[in-house]
C-alpha cells in the first residue's frame, strides 16, 4: 500500500459487526483480512448519526472509479453473502475493504490477490444508510 493512506471514518456500529465477522474462524483466513484489519484500527469512530452524507459505510451504493483502467463501476458496500443488493462487494474483499470509510474525491491504492494494486476514487456516494436515517440497518 502506499506510504500515505487517506484518513478514513467508519460509524461505531460497522466496527463492531465487521470486528464480529473477522473472529469468525471461517473469515480468519481469508487473504487481506489483515489489511482491513489495519483500516479499522486507524479509522477514526463516529457514532452512527454522526456518519456524514458523503462517507462510504456498509450498505452504502457508491459510484467508484479504478484510475488504472479509467473505468466507473457502481457497487454496495455489504456484509458476506448479502446478495440482496445490486452489485453486490463484501466488506472482506480487497475493493470493499479499500471503500469501506472513503469519502467523496479520495482515493486509495490497495493490493488485490492478482499481485497488483488497485486505484480507487470514489466519485459519489448514491445511497447510504445513515443519510436516509437507517441508523442501526
Amino acid at each position: 500500500m502506499e506510504k500515505s493512506l487517506p484518513p478514513i471514518t467508519v460509524s461505531s456500529l460497522d466496527l463492531e459487526r465487521i470486528e464480529e465477522l473477522l473472529e469468525m474462524a471461517s473469515f480468519r483466513r481469508l487473504p487481506g483480512i489483515d489489511a482491513l484489519q489495519g483500516e479499522l484500527d486507524r479509522a477514526a469512530v463516529v457514532d452512527p448519526e454522526e456518519v456524514p452524507p458523503d462517507l462510504v459505510t456498509m450498505n452504502s451504493t457508491v459510484v467508484v472509479l479504478d484510475e488504472d483502467l479509467n473505468s466507473q463501476s457502481e457497487l454496495t458496500l455489504v456484509y458476506p453473502n448479502s446478495a440482496q443488493q445490486a452489485n453486490p462487494v463484501s466488506v472482506l474483499a480487497p475493493v470493499g475493504s479499500a471503500l469501506l470509510g472513503l469519502s467523496v474525491g479520495q482515493s486509495i491504492a490497495w493490493p488485490v490477490p492478482s499481485g497488483r494494486e488497485l486505484h480507487l476514487r470514489v466519485l459519489s456516494v448514491k445511497n447510504q444508510p445513515e443519510a436516509s436515517g437507517l441508523y442501526y440497518r
